[in-house]
């Protein structure tokens, strides 16, 4: 498989064309925005570690029934996925109260959310990114009422694999952040899983693994991304 020209860079990931037009190239980067990129930096292997986690969910998902538009890696940072639409709604998957959800509501932070709670948001930087509902969404044409239907029993089924798999690896998954595709006519994960779109809590200490040691100068954000990953992807090159 040949890459070919860029496509798309976003805030962390670039997507490039390939000579296969049902095929394209992500490849995470090292770059780190926060708070609607008002806050940038980088950090070494940080992309790597993220394709490789993403990596490794994509897999467990699949082996478990999930499509995603996972296809395989072509290096250590870049991943082979399939070309699918993505529908832009951002489904963010709530287990424990943190961030904004404490802020907004009155939650405990730490406090258990049980049934979990999914929230959509409609994916535009334009708009910010503004929370929405189901009448929303079909409103602004972004789903048929089935395929929203089918993205909340998949979000559901995704948390109930994840929290399961991280727990025995000694991690707590307070929320995550999901995207979703139409791929040969049937809704597909897309995107990616990993220390950018989740927040991963060391099970024993409660110590942030994630993103939010760069939001919030906890410190050193790439010895917790490498600890994720080898808890994740134990034969990782760290």
């Amino acid at each position: 498989m040949e890459k070919l020209e860029e496509l798309y860079s976003g805030k962390a990931k670039t997507v490039f064309r390939t000579d296969n037009p049902e095929k394209l190239v992500m490849e995470f980067r090292d770059s780190l925005t926060a708070f609607d990129g008002k806050k940038k930096s980088s950090a070494p292997k940080k992309g790597y570690y993220n394709a490789q986690i993403s990596a490794k969910l994509f897999r467990l998902l699949e082996d478990n029934g999930i499509k995603t538009h996972f296809d395989s890696m072509l290096s250590g940072n870049e991943m082979v996925v399939d070309t699918v639409e993505i529908i832009k709604i951002e489904v963010i998957v709530r287990n424990i109260a943190a961030g904004s959800l404490t802020r907004k509501y009155p939650f405990r932070a730490g406090e258990k959310l049980d049934p979990p709670v999914l929230l959509f948001d409609y994916k535009s930087d334009e708009y910010g990114d503004p929370m929405i509902n189901e009448d929303m969404a079909l409103a602004l044409r972004l789903a048929t009422k089935e395929e929203l239907s089918n993205i909340r029993e998949l979000a559901l089924r995704i948390n109930s694999i994840l929290l399961d798999y991280l727990d025995e690896r000694g991690l707590l998954l307070p929320d995550f952040k999901l995207e979703f595709g139409r791929h040969k006519g049937r809704i597909v994960l897309a995107d990616e899983i990993s220390c950018d779109t989740c927040r991963f809590w060391d099970k024993k200490t409660g110590e942030s693994l994630d993103k939010d040691v760069f939001r919030f100068d906890k410190g050193d954000l790439v010895a917790a991304y490498r600890e994720v990953a080898k808890r994740i992807v134990p034969e990782i090159n760290s």
